[in-house]
């Protein structure tokens, strides 16, 4: 309200200096000219000026020159001009300030006949008048008629997602009190404008302008959520981005006791309530700023009630809901393995305040040995993987000095005989032994692997 005011602030000085250049020029003193302005703001509403500042600009001097050209040519002295002010009926100022308004609305929209000029002077502001109308106010009027064509299809459009929603119901035979209940949420969405889909206007912006309308929106109630706060500025950003608006209807239930948790719930508007079993008990009520579900997306380990839901939840009333999916939040923090880890601890220290968490068997290996026994494996084979590489770029260079040994064999045997087939054979034997050799070091190699992997396997389990 203060914005309004202190644009109707500078509009009336704006008005003001107008006015009084107007007097200059034609003559008016400012004690009439004052009088029609007050009396101009007072007929005026703040939200006419808010949308039509330039055609009620328009309209207000032309209603000063009007008047100020009427007391130039004579009051009263034809049918055009202003009536006669000597006469006690016209004494009056509203009257006077109303009927200069009058006519000039009714001459700039050209919506109803006006008395005709006499004078050349008249002919020439009408003229005027005229060419104003048509170029300012047939342009404006344009506006608003597309503006509401607008709205008609964007009404149109909503109404056949409606109709639609009723065929499908009828067709599946859905008890009439169901039916209401939709038809009632869609008329609730509309009604309060949010039947638009925001991540369907927001997809054409570039992401640094989309972020820094999530977080305008909705980075403070993000930062009220206990497992949240002290988190890393981009860890928040990202989930900022991946919160959805929900909407639920009276005695929607948003979740119910012993559902896994999928999804964590911060309150925008509304009133929720924890209720009992029957529906009907209240426990407790959740207002706006409120959050629940958060600890059932971490699978923290020794929870005891896992990732299950602890409590019947439902609305109350009409609750404008933002909602973090469990997918939407781990696709977040694998960028940020410190901020899982404190996310997890938070949540941990969360449950053992509320004794929801269970002590895990410490006996046996520590995490930290096995990690190191991991390490040590994985060392071991990267060295294993080596050596058979190169064993197996030996194995292969054989295979083709073999090759091309047996081929020159075979082409010495067709043209010399057999003369010189002993020394081959003894060679081929040589070469035999390091294939079998080869050959062994390879079933070696996989017997090893088989039983690292199922030693590997184990120590996992353990």
């Amino acid at each position: 309200m203060g914005d309004v005011t202190v644009q109707m602030r500078a509009f009336s000085e704006l008005n003001l200096r107008s006015c009084q250049l107007s007097v200059l020029s034609l003559k008016l003193n400012h004690s009439e000219c004052f009088i029609i302005f007050i009396s101009f703001k007072e007929l005026i509403i703040l939200n006419f000026f808010d949308h039509t500042e330039t055609g009620t600009i328009i309209i207000y001097l032309n209603t000063c020159i009007y008047f100020a050209i009427s007391k130039s040519l004579g009051f009263g002295s034809d049918q055009w001009v202003y009536p006669n002010i000597s006469d006690p009926e016209c004494d009056l100022h509203p009257p006077r300030c109303v009927y200069c308004l009058y006519w000039s609305t009714l001459n700039l929209t050209t919506v109803e006949e006006v008395p005709a000029p006499v004078r050349d002077e008249e002919y020439l502001f009408v003229v005027f008048d005229f060419l104003v109308g048509v170029l300012i106010f047939a342009t404006n009027f344009g506006n608003i008629g597309a503006m509401i064509s607008n709205m008609n299809a964007t009404r149109a459009e909503f109404q056949a997602h409606i109709d639609a929603i009723k065929h499908y119901m009828q067709f599946r035979k859905v008890s009439k009190e169901l039916e209401a209940r939709v038809i009632k949420w869609f008329d609730y969405l509309w009604t309060n404008k949010k039947a638009i889909d925001e991540q369907d206007v927001l997809k054409n912006l570039p992401n640094k302008l989309r972020a820094e309308i999530a977080i305008n929106g909705h980075l403070d109630t993000l930062k009220k959520v206990r497992i949240f706060q002290d988190c890393e500025a981009g860890l928040l950003v990202e989930l900022v981005l991946k919160l959805r608006p929900q909407v639920f209807s009276p005695r929607d239930y948003i979740c119910r006791k012993e559902d896994i948790g999928k999804e964590m719930y911060i309150i925008k508007e509304g009133r929720l309530a924890v209720v009992a079993d029957d529906g009907v008990t209240q426990f407790a009520h959740l207002t706006a700023g409120s959050c629940f579900g958060e600890i059932s997306i971490l699978n923290i380990k020794g929870s005891k009630m896992s990732n299950r839901r602890t409590a019947n939840i439902c609305s109350t009333g009409y609750s404008d809901l933002f909602c973090l999916s469990k997918n939407d939040l781990m696709e977040a923090v694998m960028e940020y393995p410190d901020a899982k880890k404190a996310l997890e601890e938070r949540g941990r220290q969360i449950l053992l305040k509320e004794g929801l968490l269970e002590e895990l068997d410490t006996g046996g290996i520590g995490e930290e040995q096995v990690e190191e026994k991991v390490e040590r494996l994985e060392a071991s084979l990267e060295i294993l993987q080596t050596r058979f590489a190169r064993l197996q770029a030996q194995y292969t260079a054989t295979q083709q000095h073999l090759k091309q040994r047996l081929t020159a064999l075979e082409c010495r045997t067709r043209h010399s005989g057999s003369g010189f087939l002993s020394d081959d054979i003894s060679v081929f034997k040589k070469q035999t032994n390091k294939q079998k050799l080869l050959d062994f070091l390879q079933m070696f190699y996989s017997t090893f692997m088989k039983r690292y992997q199922s030693s590997f396997i184990s120590t996992e389990i353990t």
